[in-house]
């Protein structure tokens, strides 16, 4: 039997706006395996919010597929919350402010009929049980994303998406959140689905890599492979923008060309016109899918330079 949780095949989804439409995602598959985190990275409007939108049921999708837990998905489903949790990047943003703190995480728990003691969900996320009574205000915005992750795992789903989830903390908060995140992983055997544009908090946490760009994934493979060694030029952009030690207090070197009209229909590479090693090939014709040892990419010159210590 298959340890696939999540299956996403050559999933589109398009928006309409002033003078043609927007290709959300254009072509986008992706597996996560029971036990594991898979990252999806790049920069803001390549896809990821969409993608997680489409596997919760929220966003109709054109083509393609999706099966999650073996079921395909098609619209919000009575009791998709035990197959899929779902952690936003703003916990003000996504708790009730109405409601206080215990009646936000047990939620998902009396809707599916069950009743389990408040005081153990919050200790799993290493909150005090007191602060049940309390409202989202009243707390830290560190807290407030323990409480969406208790939320979210309340019915101890095989697979939760995290989107961006501590994009609106400070470093210091981010690391106990993130370190939670792997704990609860240990303790309960559930995979992430990693939604983020932190490149290094991807490092910390993640078994596999997928790098969107303009709707596509342009690379996949492990992730400690693709940070020593990526074969996408947008792959290396990116990881060469990321901040590390060697460069602090350097400004990364710009992107060559500008983002290319969100509405246009591509015939060759759609970053050919970004790309300091653009072919007229890469002009002309959509590069295939390549298989170097673990990793895929989407060139049709992958590049073989190690990035050393980055």
């Amino acid at each position: 039997m298959s340890d696939t949780l999540l299956q996403v095949e050559d999933i589109r989804v398009r928006f309409p706006v002033k003078g043609g439409f927007v290709h959300a995602l254009d072509g986008v598959s992706l597996d996560v395996r029971a036990g594991e985190t898979v990252a999806v990275v790049g920069e803001s409007g390549c896809g990821k919010t969409t993608l997680a939108r489409a596997i919760l049921g929220l966003q109709p999708f054109e083509g393609g597929s999706i099966r999650l837990g073996g079921r395909s998905v098609q619209g919000v489903e009575k009791g998709q919350a035990s197959r899929v949790g779902m952690v936003w990047q703003d916990p003000y943003a996504s708790l009730d402010p109405k409601w206080r703190v215990g009646k936000s995480v047990i939620e998902p728990l009396l809707i599916a009929g069950r009743h389990e003691p408040i005081e153990g969900l919050l200790q799993d996320v290493g909150l005090d049980p007191a602060l049940a009574s309390r409202y989202p205000h009243q707390l830290s915005g560190g807290q407030r994303q323990r409480v969406a992750i208790a939320r979210a795992l309340a019915l101890a789903p095989p697979l939760v998406i995290c989107d961006e989830p501590t994009a609106a903390l400070d470093l210091s908060i981010q690391a106990q959140v993130l370190n939670l995140l792997k704990d609860l992983q240990a303790e309960l055997g559930c995979a992430y689905l990693y939604i983020s544009h932190d490149l290094l908090t991807v490092r910390f946490l993640a078994d596999r890599i997928a790098v969107m760009y303009l709707g596509r994934i342009v690379e996949e493979g492990p992730t400690a492979e693709v940070f020593r060694c990526p074969r996408h030029p947008y792959t290396k952009a990116l990881l060469e923008s990321s901040p590390s030690i060697e460069t602090l207090g350097q400004l990364p070197e710009a992107a060559k060309g500008e983002l290319p009209d969100p509405t246009t229909r591509f015939v060759g590479c759609r970053f050919a016109g970004r790309c300091p090693k653009a072919q007229d090939l890469c002009l002309e014709r959509d590069p295939a899918v390549q298989a170097v040892g673990d990793v895929r990419v989407w060139c049709h010159f992958p590049e073989a330079d190690s990035l050393g210590s980055t």
